[in-house]
């Protein structure tokens, strides 16, 4: 038998995850919008460079292809988060705070992790112009209730502040490929590979380095930090940001770690970031930060602050397990009964007509039918 082979971690979706993705997505836009956010939907293709406004990692990421009109380089979007940047930066220009939230498929030469998709489905909320921990504070309130919208309990949100880790490598000597590789290092937590990598910086900074990739866990690693890390002006400011945050968000039902190595996106991000993980995840659910510099790309500089997660990759580790439920109901002209379906379909029940006549629900996938009882009255009935 013939059969059309997809590319590795590309995937269709069947009715049943698709209809629970829609749900999902119309649920959480509609969140959105009643804490002032605003839809957006940015086009799948741009120019390269704008694309790539967030640094090499996303250059990797981008499906690449020459534009037959113009023949300049195009990119296939790997992520949303700066074309929104763009969007603020360079088509509503306004001057206060701007809410903006997005969904749609991105594609991406490879996966997250090998159980992720190459094709996720972000979807996410950016706030700009406000650089005060309000902001910060409203992007984490509005992501635990998003997580309360799909119905994902105890959330672990794990934070860090990259101006830290920005703060020790500022006055080192190392060149750009050596920084790729110690921020690799630091990421992996591979203590041996930091200490190698940092021979040729001065003591205070190395020690704090090598420090930096066992600094993660509770609330008492803040005060560890205190006490093994430079006494530097931003990383005290850092720090007390941090213990801030943690203040502000015990009122709510989740839970906070740190992780002072977790550096992810550090070309990108700045400020705080944060990653969200649940119970026997493998991988973060929820990731977002500070990009305050990204606007600069566009010419118009602007604090930013938001969150993206994939819908798909939220699917795969929490199923609904309920399939579609539909009515199966017969092919007739007959008024009295196209009056009943199009009541029950205005009611919100999904009614499908068997066109062949055998009132088959199973092959329709419907789990009721709708037929005349004893008294000649129009009933639906569970198969």
């Amino acid at each position: 038998m013939n059969q059309w082979i997809l590319p590795d971690y590309v995937e269709d979706m069947l009715p049943d995850g698709a209809s629970y993705l829609e749900s999902l997505r119309r649920s959480i836009l509609d969140l959105y919008k009643a804490h002032g956010y605003l839809y957006v939907i940015p086009p799948m293709l741009e120019y390269i460079e704008s694309l790539n406004s967030s640094g090499q990692d996303m250059d990797l990421d981008t499906f690449k292809v020459v534009d037959q009109l113009s023949g300049k380089l195009m990119g296939v979007r790997a992520d949303i988060t700066p074309q929104v940047a763009r969007i603020d930066s360079q088509l509503i220009q306004n001057d206060e705070v701007t809410r903006l939230s997005y969904a749609g498929s991105v594609l991406r030469t490879k996966p997250a992790s090998f159980l992720q998709s190459r094709e996720p489905f972000q979807i996410g909320a950016e706030l700009y112009g406000f650089k005060g921990i309000e902001a910060d504070l409203e992007i984490q309130t509005l992501l635990i209730k998003t997580f309360n919208t799909i119905g994902i309990n105890n959330p672990v949100f794990d934070f860090n502040h990259l101006d830290i880790f920005k703060s020790l490598i500022t006055s080192s000597n190392l060149g750009h490929d050596q920084l790729n590789l110690l921020y690799q290092a630091v990421q992996k937590k591979d203590k041996s590979e930091v200490v190698l990598l940092t021979k040729s910086l001065d003591k205070k900074n190395r020690d704090a380095l090598i420090a930096l990739v066992s600094l993660y866990g509770d609330i008492s690693i803040l005060k560890e930090a205190e006490k093994v890390l430079p006494q530097d002006k931003v990383i005290i400011n850092a720090l007390q940001f941090l213990n801030a945050m943690d203040k502000a968000l015990k009122s709510n039902d989740i839970k906070i770690s740190y992780d002072l190595s977790d550096i992810r996106g550090y070309q990108y991000h700045n400020g705080l970031v944060f990653s969200v993980y649940a119970d026997h995840c493998y991988s973060p659910i929820a990731l977002g930060g500070r990009y305050d510099n990204i606007g600069s790309f566009f010419g118009r500089n602007r604090a930013a602050t938001g969150f993206t997660m994939d819908l798909k990759n939220i699917l795969a580790l929490f199923p609904n397990g309920k399939k579609v439920k539909a009515i199966l109901a017969p092919k007739s002209a007959e008024i009295e009964l196209q009056n009943i379906i199009e009541s029950l379909r205005q009611k919100g029940e999904i009614v499908a007509v068997d066109l062949f006549g055998n009132m088959n629900a199973i092959q329709n996938n419907c789990d009721r039918i709708l037929i005349k009882d004893g008294n000649k009255v129009w009933k639906v009935k569970t198969v």
